[in-house]
This record gives C-alpha cells, sequence and structure tokens, in this order.
C-alpha cells in the first residue's frame, strides 16, 4: 500500500492528520488512516472509550466550515487502525486554522490567494468575468456592440431586442446596473495585450506585433498577425480551382487562440504570448487549467469543460465562435488530423498553460509554391506608425505631449517608443530633458512607404 492523491498514513492522530483531511476536502476527497506508517506497514494504535469522539472534536474546532469526517475502526494483520474519510465538501475552501491546503499527487500544498478565491468561485458557480467593472456604457465601442448584436441575431441561438441597454442586460454583461468585467474585456478598454513575436531563433526576433484592442476584436487581429508569418501553398487536382493549404490547419489556430482568450485567468497582470519558429508555434496564455481539469484529459473525446470565464465563454458561443462548451480540443485534433506532419503538445508551466504545434517534417512538397517569405522589414502597429510620424515632425515632443495628442497613457507612449528605438527606427539626441527625437532612414522610409499605401 503506497499513499496517493486520496490516501494518507499517519502512525499517529494529529495536525497533520487534520490537515490531510482538510487537503481532501478541497480536492476529491480521501481517507486518513491512523495507525500505519510511511511505508504502509500497519503499526496500530492504541483505542480508548472516548478516543474518537475526543479525534472528531479536535477535527472540527480546528477547520472551518467544520469537518465532520466518517470513521471506521478495523484489524489489520492484528493491530488495530483508525480511517477517516472526507468527501469533496460542497463549500469551499476548507481551512485548518485559516491556513488552506490542497492535495497534489501523494502531498498537502499550502494554497496561494489566488488558489484560495478561484476554489471559492468554483465552489459558488461565480465567475470572475462576471464581477462589475469600473467601467462605464458610453466607455465601450459602440461599433463593436453593435456588430457583436448583429452576429448573435443572425446565428439565432438567442433573440436579442433593438433596445441596447435591454440586450446588455439580458446577456448579463450589466448586472445590478452595473457593466461586467466580461462587457469591457469584450467592448472596452481591457488593459491586457497579447504579444505575437516571429522568431528565427531563440534569442533573434524578426518582427513583434502587440494586440490592446478589445476580445471582440483581438482574436481576428491576433489570427491576421499569425498569418503573415506561416506559409500558404497552392496545389492543383486538375480542377480549375486551385487548393489552398497553409503551412498549420488556420482553424486549430484559431481554436487555440480563442482558448487562450476565454481560459485566461485575468487577474494575473501577465500577457499571452505567442512565439512562431520556423517549425513550430507556442501559444502560451496566464492561468493554468482551471478546475480539476488536467491536460490528460484534453487528450480524451468526452472530457468535461470547466470554465473560468463563464460570460466570455457564453457571448463567444452566442456568436458561433464556439460551437459547443467542452469540444475544443477535440475539434483540434479532427482540424490536425489533416496535417500529420504537425504535432500538439501542451504542458503546465508555472501559471502559464502552453500549447506547442510542431512540423515533424520540412515543408518541401515540389508542387506546392509558397506564397509568403519571412518579412524582415520591420513590421509597425498602426500606433507606431502615428508616433514614429509624430516625432518626424515634432522632433521636441515629450511622451507627455505624445500622450495628450494621441489619447493613450504614458505607459503605453514609453513601450511602444522602446520598440521603435529596438527595430533602429528611433534614436535619442541629448539628454531626457532637452534632447530631440531623430527617425531614422529606415524609419523616414517605412513612413513614406505607409503614405503611399
Amino acid at each position: 500500500m503506497v499513499e496517493s492523491l486520496t490516501t494518507e498514513y499517519k502512525k499517529s492522530f494529529g495536525k497533520e492528520a487534520i490537515i490531510s483531511l482538510v487537503a481532501f476536502a478541497n480536492t476529491n476527497g480521501g481517507v486518513v488512516i491512523i495507525g500505519v506508517d510511511d511505508t504502509g506497514q500497519p503499526c496500530g494504535v492504541d483505542i480508548g472509550p472516548e478516543t474518537i469522539q475526543r479525534y472528531i472534536n479536535e477535527i472540527k474546532i480546528a477547520t472551518y466550515p467544520q469537518l465532520i469526517p466518517k470513521v471506521l475502526v478495523e484489524e489489520h494483520e492484528g493491530k488495530q487502525v483508525i480511517l477517516f474519510e472526507v468527501g469533496e465538501f460542497p463549500v469551499k475552501p476548507v481551512s485548518y486554522k485559516n491556513r488552506y491546503y490542497r492535495r497534489i499527487h501523494n502531498s498537502n500544498h499550502i494554497m496561494t490567494l489566488e488558489e484560495i478565491v478561484d476554489l471559492q468561485q468554483q465552489s459558488l458557480s461565480i465567475s470572475y468575468d462576471a464581477y462589475p467593472s469600473r467601467a462605464a456604457l458610453t466607455d465601450l465601442d459602440t461599433t463593436l456592440l453593435t456588430r457583436f448584436m448583429e452576429r448573435v441575431n443572425n446565428r439565432g441561438r438567442v433573440s436579442l431586442f433593438e433596445d441596447l441597454n435591454k440586450n446588455m442586460m439580458k446577456l448579463k454583461l450589466i448586472r445590478d446596473g452595473k457593466l461586467t468585467i466580461a462587457a469591457n474585456l469584450l467592448f472596452g478598454d481591457p488593459d491586457f495585450t497579447i504579444r505575437i513575436g516571429r522568431f528565427k531563433s531563440e534569442a533573434t526576433i524578426i518582427d513583434d506585433v502587440v494586440v490592446t484592442s478589445p476580445l471582440f476584436a483581438a482574436v481576428d487581429e491576433t489570427m491576421t498577425s499569425i498569418k503573415k508569418h506561416i506559409n500558404l501553398s497552392y496545389s492543383f487536382d486538375g480542377s480549375r480551382e486551385r487548393k489552398e493549404r497553409w503551412q498549420y490547419p488556420i482553424e486549430a489556430l484559431r481554436e487555440l487562440v480563442l482558448n487562450a482568450v476565454v481560459h485566461r485567468d485575468y487577474k494575473s497582470p501577465s500577457d499571452i504570448i505567442i512565439k512562431i519558429f520556423d517549425d513550430r508555434i507556442i501559444i502560451s496564455n496566464p492561468g493554468k487549467l482551471y478546475g480539476k481539469l488536467q491536460i490528460e484529459d484534453l487528450k480524451r473525446d468526452d472530457y468535461v469543460s470547466s470554465l473560468r470565464n463563464r460570460l466570455l465563454a457564453e457571448m463567444f458561443y452566442l456568436t458561433g465562435d464556439i460551437e459547443r462548451y467542452g469540444t475544443g480540443y477535440l475539434r483540434i485534433r479532427e482540424y490536425l488530423s489533416g496535417y500529420p506532419e504537425v504535432l500538439i503538445s501542451m504542458e503546465e508551466m508555472g501559471e502559464f498553460f502552453k500549447v506547442e504545434l510542431h512540423l515533424t517534417t520540412p515543408q518541401l512538397t515540389p508542387q506546392l509554391t509558397p506564397q509568403l517569405t519571412p518579412q524582415l522589414t520591420p513590421q509597425l502597429t498602426m500606433l507606431e506608425y502615428t508616433i514614429l510620424n509624430k516625432l518626424a515632425s515634432f522632433p521636441a515632443y515629450s511622451n507627455r505631449d505624445l500622450s495628450k495628442e494621441l489619447a493613450v497613457g504614458a505607459d503605453t507612449v514609453r513601450e511602444y517608443i522602446s520598440r521603435l528605438k529596438l527595430k533602429g527606427l528611433l534614436i535619442r539626441e541629448g539628454g531626457r530633458r532637452y534632447g530631440t527625437w531623430k527617425v531614422t532612414t529606415a524609419g523616414l522610409q517605412l513612413i513614406q512607404k505607409h503614405l503611399i499605401r
């Protein structure tokens, strides 16, 4: 007999036995067996007339909500042992003297504040994105909202009204008169980014794009950026129509981007990171798998999804971007079935969930003609172009001047100026206080190219 996710051995009853019961209650339930050593060998325990009741009282006093385990006394190899059994507690988390534990494999681990909050939300079926936001309805992008409502109506999964406010309340994007976090993430200022990098090696980056749009637009913008850096090939099978084939199945990539956006932990300040190499694409998003979901579950066709952000999932379901909850990885495997050269792997690293699509063979099929080659010219976002153009005309502008004129935060201006400098398009002449900006020749050429376009 060995200790496991649901079994713990203790030679005697004490603090550690109660902690194990708490960890079991916060996970999948389990049994603590008193009178057995760590190797699983019975050593026995003395049981007096009040022993069991005294142990139960100690467990009740030390735990909140109070745990009252089932108790059995058994005999193993001629020695008496006590079994304390608890199921998964319905209202979690359970604490031992105001400290919270969970069971991982065969040991107990103290929970972080984030894990405590997540477990409480799961237990009460509360979704983080349903909490009220500080944003107001006037802060939202009305164009995106209109597009969203049209798509929902066209999909037919729910019927909406002409009144925007009523629609928002019906969809629970407004609750108790306040916008939810989901509404702000979808149509307002989400205060998060998706970073997409094209790499030649781990240390050499060719292009870097930052998507800061509301979620409803961010998914499409992210897919557009990804498509710029993967190959599109054509083949002919004798018919008049040519067939196109992307280097990776686009549907699978979109599903992975949607998964990252819908299931990421929005309490984390970290970004979604997408790295594109010659032979692989890696998507990392903040937040490990939610609830009881494990990586092995995602490899099965009957896995049950756990939703960290219920409202976000519901909104993308209503637009048809999500076909059915808990089928994302099933569809990804179906899309990949036509790409035997592409393998998928998943892992949890720290507080991130990472998915990788990896090419096992070079794409050298003779009849296929690549449409795109790696872009060595820096690709700029609209905000980068705007900043570059402004500084070409007004080299004495400060970060505060740019922030005020472009109506963006000072931190955003600093970040984008730093990117332009790293790309060799902008340099600072003189000190911070009295210096001026100089747009390099390469930067001026990009501005001219953009204006001609």
